[in-house]
């Protein structure tokens, strides 16, 4: 066999691998400390990732409320369009939208309007027009621009949350 000497590192030419001159050959792989270090990373990655799985119920009970605040809203200018009135009355599950004929209230089924399952924790609804005594059982948008003022209290295990019409056609959630 032949060998060549090249600044402090032998070579052997037909050998299955070059050797280094002073230093032993170090096995090749990942030390336990690296494998640890690894195994944190991953750990709290995941526990990250389950985090931003869990949403917070009172965000849900505020999101279903702004849905409603712009189906209400759309709802109040459907009214205006059709020139018939629309009602928004809540129901055990959910609430629907009917529309005033002639012969009372029909259910409205258009995609926008249509009857929905409550979400985000939703349990139940109470409407209250400011002023009255009475403890109304739906919501109406009349055919004018300009309604009565009115709140609307969505009810969850977690809480409330109001949607206030003042009457010029825009609600906002408090």
């Amino acid at each position: 066999m032949h060998a060549m000497r090249t600044t402090g590192t032998l070579f052997r030419f037909g050998a299955r691998s070059a050797t280094t001159v002073g230093a032993g050959r170090r096995a090749r792989g990942f030390t336990l400390l690296e494998m640890l270090v690894v195994l944190v990373i991953a750990g709290l990655l995941v526990s990250l990732a389950s985090l931003s799985l869990t949403r917070n119920p009172r965000t849900d009970l505020r999101e279903e409320a702004q849905r409603l605040a712009l189906l209400f809203e759309s709802a109040g200018d459907e009214a205006q369009v059709r020139a018939r009135p629309i009602a928004w009355q809540p129901t055990e599950r959910g609430f629907r939208f009917d529309i005033g004929t002639v012969d009372g209230w029909r259910p409205l089924r258009d995609d926008l309007l249509r009857p929905r399952n409550w979400d985000g924790g939703v349990t139940g609804a109470d409407i209250d027009y400011p002023g009255s005594d009475t403890r109304a059982s739906r919501l109406v948008f009349g055919t004018e621009s300009i309604d009565m003022p009115v709140r609307v209290t969505l009810h969850s295990a977690v809480g409330s949350a109001t949607i206030v019409g003042t009457g010029n056609g825009r609600y906002e959630v408090q």
